[in-house]
């Protein structure tokens, strides 16, 4: 959502909300390790999710 300044969290779904707010906790988990992390999977998934919400919301 930063990323994208036109996509609000409303946007999303009730399902998307929740995979979101799980992803970005296990990108914070994941990140607490240290500099050496790799979160870019996880960060993927999220934008994957804003790119579907930011597509229905275009229709």
């Amino acid at each position: 959502m930063a990323d994208n300044p036109d996509i609000r969290f409303a946007d999303f779904t009730t399902s998307e909300k929740l995979r979101v707010i799980a992803l970005t906790a296990r990108m914070a988990k994941r990140g607490a390790g240290g500099d050496g992390v790799d979160i870019s999977d996880l960060q993927r998934k999220v934008e994957r999710i804003e790119r579907q919400a930011a597509a229905r919301r275009k229709r």
